[in-house]
Order: C-alpha cells, then structure tokens, then sequence
C-alpha cells in the first residue's frame, strides 16, 4: 500500500507489546514451543460460575438484540450504586457509559477531550495504550518520571513544574501497570490540588482497584472536593472478575464529556453485547467472595514469585503494593531489556514484557505477570535460574 494511503494519525504508533506479545507465545505454542508466557495482563482463574450461568440465561432469554447505547439502565444503576459504595463516587446514571471493555473508554474519553496541540502528562512508566490514545486523538504525552528508589511514587511537585498552558490532561493509573505502586491519598490529594488550580482533567484508571496487598488501601481521585468535573472514572470487570475476553468497561464523567462520549460510543461500537451486561450485573452484585479468593491467590503467588526473582543475580525487584505484575531492575547490564526477553526466550523459554515498552523510564526493567498457578512459578524461576547460570 502506498503511503499516501494511510493516516499520518497511526505512522507514529507502535503495535501493543502487552497484546502482540501474549500473540507471539500462543503462536510459539501452536509450533509445538513449550514456553511459560508471563506477559498477558490476565488472572488464570476461570470467570466465577455464577457469571457464566447468568449470560447463558440471558442469551436463552432472547437477550441478543441492540439495547440502549449507554448500556442497560439496570447495569447503569449497579455501577451508580458500587461508585458511591467502594469509591466514593456519586454520579446520577446519565453519567456513566458502559463500554466494551476499559480499554475502549480510554480511547473514546481521550478522543473526546484531547485536541491537537493539548499535553497528557503521564507519569512514566506507563502502561503503551494510554500514550497511544493520547497520540491518535492529536495529543502530546509527556513523561513524568517515575523510580525504583522511591517506589514508583508519582512526584506531584514534578508534575506541577512540568504544567504549562498546552496541559490538558494528567493519566493516573493506580493501582498501577506495570509497577504495582498504589498511589497514596495524600499524593492524589496533591495531585487534586494541581488539576483545581490549573483546571485540568485527571484521567483516573482503576482497572486494579481491588487488588491491593498488605492492607493498602486504594482511593478515587474523584471522590475529592472539586474534582467531579474534573476526572474521569475508568473501570472495567475483566481483572477483578477474571472476564478479560468479555470485553465489559465503563466511564463516570461529568455529563458534558458523557454526552460526547456516547455520541461517539453510537458511531462505532454502538454498545457492548446485552447478554454480556447481564452477565455483569451478576458480577457486581453478588460475586465479592471469588474476587477476596482470587486476590488472595495472587498475594501468595507474590510472596513467592517477588523474592524468587529477587534472588537472582539478574533481577533485583522489591513487593508490589497492588495489580498482579512484578517490575524488576535488570541488573545485568550487558543486555537491555528487549535483548534479556530474547535471551530467556531462548534460553529459558519463558517470556516477559521487556521495560522499553512502558516508556522512557521503563527501560532497565521487566515486567512478569504473576498471576499464574505456583507450578508455573516455579517453573519460571527454575528456568531462568539455569539459563541465567551458564
């Protein structure tokens, strides 16, 4: 195809490692390759039984018609009624969208509320897409840095130096991919403080919210004081309800972004499948229990996995607070991160994100998920402990 052919808007983007990695594996797999894939953002739990019963009876219902494009109103108020609950958050249903999956209201939020010219500052590292979106809707993301010696904390006073008048938005993401930092009230209050004062718009990602470890506790940014118009809520079902192939987000915001977004939720995806809303009511309502399993699962997987890493002359990595991802310092430095993922894929069979996909400041580092059945994890150590020995 000619160039002429295609839109400046994507010659800029590069393909996701968090989904075209998990691709390669499955390829890898299908040629007879016996290789362990830490690299796929998902739990290895089957979605809970009572979610699964709800969307089959949904679809023996006749649910597989076009329903309203913001998403049933029951599900609506659901997800009204666990914002104010869990979060804090109290916002009339009008102003929430159902998406297909969180992944899409970040896209359609961004879309909505960036223009060309506009900065995104986005504490680095960071998770590709959110860049990516910034950069398709015309923006400018700017890296805020973040580092292993203070625990990946988000620097406010370093956001605030870096506001200028083309700044439009700041990305959070807490509990965070890929480092597994759960930002603190009084940096969030912090950050609140900066979004007021210069009136910008926090983009709150809380995909991880309820996998949190050690007692730490995870807040919404849009539960503070003047901040209701001022952020965008974003969540979804696909980690705390093992549901990532389901494909079920959604979005509080104030009714001006709302609006726009649902016009643009009606020109291209219309709404996510009924039978799968159904599904989600379920979730919220009455799963709790196989979520506090899970979360308890994936916090013995990390008291094992972490220090097993640690203990490895390649790796040094301290606990992650929250999500399933442990982010090590390389330390061998006569590789880089993307040539220590070929070197255990090829010597250990065993494949992670290299650091260089989540931004400047990602490089030097590797990201494993943990999510994954205690004999994967030993596997993987046992693997990486001779490749990285001979």
């Amino acid at each position: 195809m000619r160039k002429k052919h295609l839109a400046d808007r994507v010659a800029s983007l590069s393909p996701s490692a968090t989904v075209s990695l998990p691709d390669k594996a499955r390829d890898l797999r299908k040629r007879g390759v016996d290789v362990i894939d830490l690299t796929e953002g998902q739990p290895h739990f089957d979605t809970p039984a009572p979610i699964k019963e709800s969307a089959k009876a949904a679809l023996d219902s006749g649910m597989v018609f076009y329903v309203e494009s913001a998403g049933l109103p029951e599900l609506r108020s659901e997800i009204k009624a666990k914002l104010e609950r869990d979060n804090g958050i109290d916002v009339p249903i009008s102003q929430i969208i159902v998406t297909v999956g969180a992944k899409q209201a970040i896209f359609t939020a961004i879309l909505c509320t960036i223009d060309p010219g506009d900065d995104v500052l986005i504490p680095d590292p960071y998770w590709g897409t959110h860049a990516s979106c910034a950069k398709i809707a015309g923006g400018t993301p700017i890296s805020v840095p973040m580092h292993a010696e203070n625990g990946f904390r988000i620097d406010a006073a370093k956001i605030e130096e870096m506001v200028t008048s083309k700044t439009k938005m700041i990305v959070l993401s807490s509990p965070h991919n890929p480092t597994g930092m759960v930002a603190s009230k009084y940096e969030l209050e912090s950050i609140a403080d900066i979004c007021r004062k210069h009136d910008i718009l926090a983009l709150s990602d809380e995909i991880y919210e309820k996998i949190v470890y050690d007692g730490t506790r995870h807040y919404s940014i849009g539960s503070f004081p003047g901040m209701e118009d001022l952020t965008i809520t974003i969540n979804g079902l696909s980690k705390t309800y093992s549901m990532t192939g389901w494909r079920l987000g959604y979005v509080a915001a104030s009714e001006e972004i709302i609006n726009r977004m649902l016009i643009v939720q009606q020109h291209s995806v219309t709404h996510p499948s009924a039978f799968v809303q159904k599904a989600a009511i379920t979730a919220l309502r009455d799963c709790e229990k196989y979520v506090d399993e899970m979360v308890k699962d994936y916090q013995t997987a990390r008291d094992y996995f972490v220090p097993e890493l640690d203990k490895l002359d390649t790796f040094s990595c301290a606990k992650p607070k929250g999500a399933f991802y442990a982010f090590p310092k390389i330390e061998d430095k006569s590789m880089n991160s993307a040539q220590l993922a070929d070197f255990l894929l090829e010597r250990a069979r065993v494949l992670f994100v290299p650091g260089s996909s989540f931004g400047k400041y990602g490089e030097g580092y590797a990201r494993f998920v943990y999510a994954q059945t205690m004999d994967v994890l030993k596997k993987t150590i046992d693997r990486m402990r001779k490749a990285t020995e001979q």
